[in-house]
Formats: structure tokens, C-alpha cells, sequence
């Protein structure tokens, strides 16, 4: 393809983003297609000769486009968001556009000086300590299966990357019950087997017992086991609970536990001063992470992973083949060692620009106004007569059920609302997921959408009352 043919098309698609992200609320949120539709719709085996990008874009527009869910939608409550924003979109289409691996200071040294300069200003904007350094990793899964193989290589003083687990005690990590899946998969990954993953009961806030955690660790010490890493919640994905940090730091510094703090969502609120009690304690932490990729207007994949000593990151996991060797080691920060792959995408470059465009007031202003909003729905919820709220609001999440008769049971009401869920997602107006507290079927909204709006709010609300006293 020769510049004026690339030039033609660049143009085209722009004008389609720019009309894609005016009119994002035109399209049903989650797709609506059938299992399989799409894969029927494309052909059999790959074309021998090359097609035009004409024909190629249409197919987007009618093949692939039926078949997406639209994150972006202003009626998007599901999961978490996924936001984007237009200058991360831009700095991500640069980025595309150079092509750069960076993996390692010589093969981009801007890539790796930025990322450096970028992970400062949020860790100080955010309150985590000062001699803390920060890198960034693809999601928050990647940085929590880091921190679990350092701490595995701290305690076992780098002998199972050397030797394996041959003659050491069997490791256990903690986590509350209402810890994120990735925690599991980690646990897994790194060899230390899912049964030797603890999960400690919570409290009516649906946050970690520290008292059932010292006691788990006392006991499983007492049986031969080791303990090895506690992961604080800062933000379930369930609810948003926070875990006790403090409290929990304590007894991890009495144990010399690995402390990992997963923040993967909540952590973005942290850039507003009124938040930082959920950190209080971060000194005593070993690792913390969030992803900016969530609620902090920079697409997907964006995960700021901080470390209190950056030197165990560097010695779990740096391999230095001769083809890897260049003048300027020791010098300087090759992120390659610094997690698990080597090839490493220029992800500093939409964050850059992101916390420049909007700057940290104008982010806070947006967060702000999430929980401003999710606040009013809370309001709304409690006032209803058949509706309930399941727990505390906090932050930006509201969970919820719909309980038009106290005197049903618990598997009526849990029915009614799967019912609700699959009705209102079906007709494609909004989308919402759900989650279970203490056994009820809940239903959560999470307002965090970039350009999410009070209306978007109000009409979502006045959708779901009409559609539940219908059933």
C-alpha cells in the first residue's frame, strides 16, 4: 500500500472513530448475535489473492460490527469499564504507527525514560511512597503472578528459579473469599498448587477478617507449611470491598510475608486526597497494583505495577543472553527484566498523554462525578419501595436487587432477578452484570463510563423499574 492509498484510508477510518465515538449510543450495548453467527459469516479459508480495503472495511462495518459489544456506550454498567479516551486513542494510533518493541532502553530509549517519568507522577499523585518505582505491565493478572514469583524467589532466596521446589516446604499464599480469579490463576502458574491458596472469610463489609488471618498462618506454620504472600483487596470486583491494609501489614511485617496490594479498579480513586484511607499502610506493603486501563481513561492494556524494592523484580526475573547485552546496562532501566515478557509495547505513551490532556484536576473532576452519580442511584434505590441495596455503596458501584415481596425465599428472589439481568440485557438498551453477596443474586451497576451522563443515569433507572414490575 503506497502513502496516498494509506493516507486515503487513514482519513476514512478516522472519520469513522469520530462518528463511532459521537454516535456509540446508537448501537445495542452488548451484541446481539447468536453463538457462531459470526464465525458462519467468514469465509471458509483465507483469500489467495489480496483484496481492496474497501471490501475489507465494509466487511468490518457488516460482519464484525453486529458481533461487538460497545464498551464505550454511556449505558455500559457491566464488569468494570474499559474506558478510552480520544488523546489516549491518539497516542495509541503513534504508537501503532512507529511499531517500536521496547523492550529494552537501546531499542527505544524514550519509551523506557518515559515510562519511568510517567509511574513517578502517579505515584506521587496518588500517595504511594516516594522511594517506590513503578513499571508497567499488560493487565493486572501479569502484575499479581509477578509479585507472587517474587515473593516465592525472595523466600526461597532465588533457589527454585535456580533448583526448583526439591526440599523446600510447601508455600501458601492468602487472599480473601471475595479475592479476584487472578489470584488463583497465579497461584497456579507459579507452581504452588490452587489447594495451597487460603481464603479467609470477611466481614459484614465484605472485607478481610485480619483475625482469621493470623490465625490460618499460625496454624498452617504449626502444620509445616510457609507462608509466603498476602494479597489485600483494595476494591473486590464483587462489591469494591477494601481489605484492612493496615492491620493486615502488620501481621504480614510479624511473619515476613510478601505483602501484594490488587487495586486493579479502586486504585484510580486514589488521585482523590478523600480516598487515601484505603491505603493507609501502604509502607508495610511489598507491591501494589492498578490498572489506569479501567477507570482512567486509557485504553486497554495499561496496568501500573509499583514495587518497594525494585531489585527483587530485576533478580526473579532478568536473563541476560549475549544477543541482550548492550553498553548501556546497569545504567539505565531495561523493563524487559523487570516482569515476565521480554517483548514490551510503548504503553507510557497514552498515558502521557492522557494525564497531560485532562491533567490531575480535570481527572478527579471525572471521578468525582462517577461516584456523584452512583450516589444519586443509591438514593433512588433505597427509596423504592421493591427494591433493595445489597451493601453499602462504595465508590461508583451500586449492588442491588430487585424484591417486590419480603416474604419470598432466597431462591424466588435469586430467580427473579437472573430473570431481570437476561431481560434487561437482552433488548440491548443497557447492559449490567451481577455478582453474589451472602448468597443473594445482586445485581451490579458501575457508573464509570468516560462519557457517561446523570441522564444516562436517570433513563437507566426508569428502564429498570419498568422492566422488573413487568415481570
Amino acid at each position: 500500500m503506497d502513502s496516498n492509498t494509506f493516507r486515503k484510508h487513514a482519513h476514512q477510518f478516522v472519520d469513522w472513530m469520530a462518528d463511532y465515538m459521537e454516535g456509540v449510543e446508537q448501537y445495542p450495548v452488548k451484541s446481539q448475535v447468536q453463538p457462531g453467527e459470526i464465525y458462519q459469516k467468514i469465509p471458509t479459508e483465507m483469500p489467495n489473492t489480496g483484496e481492496s480495503m474497501d471490501m475489507i472495511f465494509q466487511d468490518f462495518q457488516d460482519k464484525i460490527l453486529p458481533g461487538m459489544t460497545h464498551w464505550q456506550s454511556p449505558n455500559y454498567f457491566a464488569y468494570f469499564p474499559a474506558n478510552v479516551s480520544p488523546p489516549s486513542i491518539l497516542a495509541e494510533m503513534l504508537m501503532s504507527t512507529m511499531g517500536a518493541q521496547c523492550m529494552k532502553w537501546e531499542t527505544s530509549p524514550s519509551a523506557a525514560e518515559l515510562e519511568e517519568r510517567v509511574m513517578e507522577w502517579l505515584r506521587d499523585a496518588m500517595g504511594i511512597p516516594k522511594p517506590w518505582e513503578g513499571v508497567i505491565q499488560d493487565t493486572a493478572s501479569t502484575a499479581t503472578l509477578a509479585a507472587i514469583l517474587c515473593a516465592r524467589e525472595r523466600q526461597s532466596n532465588y533457589q527454585v528459579n535456580e533448583n526448583g521446589f526439591e526440599g523446600l516446604s510447601k508455600y501458601r499464599v492468602y487472599c480473601s473469599k471475595e479475592t479476584h480469579s487472578s489470584i488463583e490463576k497465579g497461584v497456579k502458574i507459579a507452581g504452588l498448587g490452587k489447594q495451597n491458596l487460603v481464603k479467609i472469610e470477611v466481614d459484614e463489609e465484605m472485607a478481610m477478617r485480619p483475625d482469621l488471618l493470623e490465625q490460618a498462618i499460625k496454624a498452617d506454620i504449626a502444620a509445616g507449611f510457609q507462608p509466603l504472600c498476602i494479597v489485600v483487596a483494595t476494591g473486590t470486583t464483587g462489591t469494591t470491598a477494601v481489605d484492612p491494609l493496615d492491620s493486615i501489614g502488620d501481621i504480614a511485617q510479624k511473619h515476613g510475608i510478601w505483602l501484594h496490594v490488587d487495586a486493579a479498579y479502586a486504585g484510580s480513586a486514589l488521585l482523590l486526597p478523600e480516598f487515601r484511607w484505603m491505603i493507609k499502610g501502604i509502607e508495610k506493603a511489598d507491591s501494589f497494583v492498578f490498572n489506569p486501563h479501567k477507570w482512567l481513561l486509557t485504553n486497554f492494556d495499561c496496568t501500573a505495577y509499583f514495587v518497594k524494592d525494585s531489585q527483587t523484580l530485576i533478580n526473579t526475573f532478568a536473563i541476560l543472553p549475549e544477543y541482550l547485552k548492550t553498553r548501556t546496562d546497569g545504567q539505565v532501566n531495561n523493563y524487559c527484566d523487570w516482569g515476565i515478557p521480554l517483548g514490551r509495547r510503548f504503553r507510557a505513551l497514552k498515558l502521557w498523554f492522557v494525564l497531560r490532556y485532562y491533567g490531575l484536576e480535570g481527572l478527579q473532576e471525572k471521578l468525582r462525578g462517577h461516584m456523584k452519580m452512583a450516589s444519586w442511584l443509591e438514593q433512588q434505590i433505597k427509596a423504592a419501595p421493591d427494591f433493595q441495596m445489597l451493601i453499602p455503596r462504595n465508590l461508583n458501584l451500586v449492588c442491588f436487587h430487585y424484591r417486590p415481596n419480603e416474604e419470598a425465599d432466597t431462591s424466588t428472589i435469586n430467580q427473579l432477578n437472573e430473570k431481570l439481568l437476561h431481560r434487561l440485557n437482552d433488548t440491548g438498551k443497557i447492559f449490567l452484570t451481577h455478582t453474589k453477596i451472602r448468597g443473594m443474586y445482586t445485581l451490579r451497576i458501575v457508573i464509570g463510563q468516560t462519557t457517561v451522563e446523570q441522564k444516562h443515569i436517570e433513563a437507566a433507572w426508569a428502564f429498570i423499574q419498568e422492566t422488573a414490575r413487568a415481570l
